[in-house]
């Protein structure tokens, strides 16, 4: 009996020493990314006896054993993949034809062009230098070089991948594939910004100003926002404050953004926003008639947008779980809401609602609720929508007249005005009082902040200097990046190419033959 008690006593022992090197590794490694590990589920070894388990287990308590590396769940890994393609449809065709639809006819193709084509150069600079800009140790603002050129994320001798953090202790996915997911995010942010100028930009300054300000403005927000060591990190009350000052600027505030308000949107409006002053308006703006050409197209886009959009936030919750689901429920009905209160608000001041607002309604719902859509209860959701529909077609009407910018497709309107309000009521309806499900107050424990220690009015604060911080650091960097690019190539087209059309000017074909 001795002999039994004792080899268990050692087995304990040995198990114990894996659970606290495990602990360490999540907390020394950066971006909260494990060591290798194979995502294959390995055989398993045969049950020892009682005295080979004693025979083990005594060198595993006097040494301490590496390990075991975290094996991803096939389900979470699944679901982040779809995500991934769901996001890449809401780009290609989704946003390009929402936007090709809104331009004149001959200018379809230039559109088209300009998003697809920025999209894939993103996406190529994100795998070259983006994504370790954004998701790698660094400082406050910025990350570091660990990830160029993907560079650690498998060993393709060994054939181990390494893994990426989720939000539950524990819990991962293969690096490769989160790094996919927040590629799409990048390539569709910079996709936003083509409506700001769209009609009179030239193609080479349109991909040189991306270049810049993906660089020096995507990279470092997305950074500031959502990069921190992890939850496994937070291994010791005595390590959190250390795990904590790690972590990006905006969320050493306490900021909530679950799927990009301040990342992607607010972020991309404000270069929209500069880009159309910067560019000029459009010949004959305010004198001639700029009708959308199809709004069949525009009504496909936005549809599209709107299937997409569930990987787009749900898939931020970087898991198969509640949370996921509650991301996917509140894009669904803030969604829903938004079409209603723009038609109502559209019906009410001209009488009539339409399917140019049907479709943008659609779109500022999905864009208020991004930054909600796992922090806030349904019915938080809803109000949201609801309210986004009517505050945003404030801001395509009347908030558009007072700013005096040809922003071409509405993109401040809708993505800026959206964001900021979906970003402020984020802090509003995340609390437990109104439905939300509040946010982590220690992740040493994973506690939560309760009813009674909640302030609505602390969390809007936090929400709203996150929201400063990301409106100016974007207009800074775009001034800038327009000013070189107008330097070193001009930013619009000339007169004459604009009368004609970018299609034949700036690609030499056109969208339909008559």
């Amino acid at each position: 009996m001795r002999k039994l008690i004792a080899s268990l006593a050692l087995g304990l022992a040995a198990l114990g020493v894996f659970g606290v090197s495990h602990a360490q590794d999540a907390a020394s490694a950066p971006q909260a990314i494990t060591t290798m590990a194979d995502t294959s589920a390995a055989p398993a070894p045969a049950p020892a006896s009682a005295p080979e388990a004693a025979a083990t287990a005594a060198p595993a308590a006097s040494e301490a054993a590496p390990a075991a590396a975290p094996v991803p769940n096939k389900g979470d890994t699944t679901w982040m993949m779809v995500s991934t393609l769901l996001v890449i449809l809401m780009t290609l065709p989704g946003l390009a034809l929402f936007y090709g639809g809104l331009v004149r006819s001959k200018n379809m193709l230039s559109v088209l062009m300009q998003v697809m084509v920025t999209f894939s150069l993103i996406v190529v600079l994100w795998f070259i230098y983006g994504y370790s800009l954004a998701f790698t140790e660094g400082n406050a603002y910025i990350g570091g070089l660990d990830r160029l050129f993907m560079k650690g994320v498998w060993d393709n001798v060994a054939g181990t991948f390494a893994n990426a953090a989720t939000f539950s202790k524990g819990v991962y996915i293969p690096e490769i594939v989160f790094a996919a997911f927040q590629a799409t995010f990048a390539g569709i942010t910079c996709c936003l910004i083509v409506g700001a100028f769209a009609e009179r930009i030239k193609f080479s300054a349109a991909l040189m100003f991306m270049v810049l300000w993906f660089t020096f403005s995507y990279a470092p927000i997305a950074h500031m926002v959502w990069f921190w060591m992890g939850p496994d990190a937070y291994s010791s009350a005595e390590v959190a404050a250390d795990m904590t000052s790690k972590a990006g600027l905006i969320w050493q505030w306490g900021a909530l953004d679950f799927a990009g308000g301040t990342v992607v949107h607010i972020n991309a409006a404000v270069a929209g926003l500069v880009g159309a002053y910067m560019v000029g308006k459009r010949v004959g703006y305010g004198k001639e008639s700029f009708t959308p050409h199809s709004l069949t197209l525009t009504m496909v886009g936005a549809s599209l947008l709107w299937v997409g959009w569930f990987g787009f936030n749900a898939g931020s919750a970087l898991e198969a779980n509640g949370f996921a689901a509650l991301a996917f429920i509140n894009t669904f009905i803030a969604t829903a809401g938004a079409v209603l209160g723009w038609c109502l608000g559209e019906a009410l001041h001209k009488g009539k609602a339409s399917m140019l607002g049907a479709a943008s309604g659609a779109v500022a719902g999905l864009v208020a609720i991004t930054p909600a859509a796992g922090n806030v209860g349904i019915g938080g959701a809803l109000v949201i929508g609801l309210l986004a529909g009517l505050i945003c077609l404030w801001g395509v009407t009347g908030l558009k007249k007072m700013l005096g910018a040809d922003d071409s497709l509405d993109v401040f309107g809708v993505h800026g005005v959206g964001g900021i309000f979906g970003a402020l009521m984020t802090g509003v309806f995340n609390s437990p009082n109104l439905g939300g499900p509040s946010m982590v107050a220690d992740w040493v424990t994973v506690a939560m902040v309760t009813t009674t220690d909640y302030s609505i009015s602390n969390q809007l604060l936090v929400q709203a200097k996150a929201v400063g911080l990301t409106v100016v650091w974007s207009a800074v960097v775009s001034i800038i990046a327009f000013k070189i690019v107008d330097l070193v190539i001009g930013l619009r087209v000339s007169e004459e190419d604009e009368r004609e059309g970018l299609d034949i000017t700036s690609h030499g074909e056109t969208a339909y033959h008559k």
